[in-house]
């Protein structure tokens, strides 16, 4: 069984990779399209630019933030994901990233949209209103998993223990 293991550690040690990996290409792509903005006349079209390259490096930091979660959670840490303090604190660190950039991405299609094609603000509506369920969903989940943490005291403490191997 332990060579099983070490091959989803391997395995997900590469697909970290390729997180980060994806994460800095994306950073490279908003440099030079932020640096094009930069470079050309201070206009809309420059903002709009600078806007999709806020959006871009956005996700970049979630594919950063998922390489690092699964890093630290698959690959350094024995963790179980079963007890109910690993799983919020697994969800919450990814959770807290996701939306954040769906929030981002919102507000540059809502500024695309009213720049260029109105038509487009329901799409750009229908972001922000699903990243709003999904915080209220996040929130809901948080509140009831507490409620499992208190029963199992010695999950957190255990949690607590692991994130010293980080250290």
């Amino acid at each position: 069984m332990k060579p099983l293991l070490q091959l989803f550690r391997a395995i997900h040690a590469l697909v970290a990779i390729l997180f980060a990996f994806a994460a800095l290409m994306l950073v490279a792509i908003a440099a030079r399209m932020g640096w094009q903005g930069f470079v050309s006349d201070w206009d809309q079209t420059a903002a709009q630019t600078i806007i999709e390259a806020v959006g871009l490096l956005a996700a970049a930091v979630v594919a950063l933030q998922i390489a690092e979660t699964i890093t630290e959670e698959e690959v350094i840490r024995d963790a179980d994901i079963s007890a109910p303090t690993r799983v919020r604190r697994f969800l919450s660190r990814f959770f807290v990233v996701v939306i954040v950039a769906l929030a981002i991405e919102g507000l540059v299609a809502t500024f695309k949209a009213l720049h260029e094609d109105p038509s487009q603000l329901p799409y750009a509506a229908s972001i922000l209103v699903a990243t709003a369920f999904l915080l209220a969903a996040w929130g809901l989940f948080v509140h009831l998993n507490r409620s499992a943490e208190e029963l199992e005291p010695e999950a957190m403490e255990d949690a607590k223990r692991e994130d010293d191997k980080l250290k």
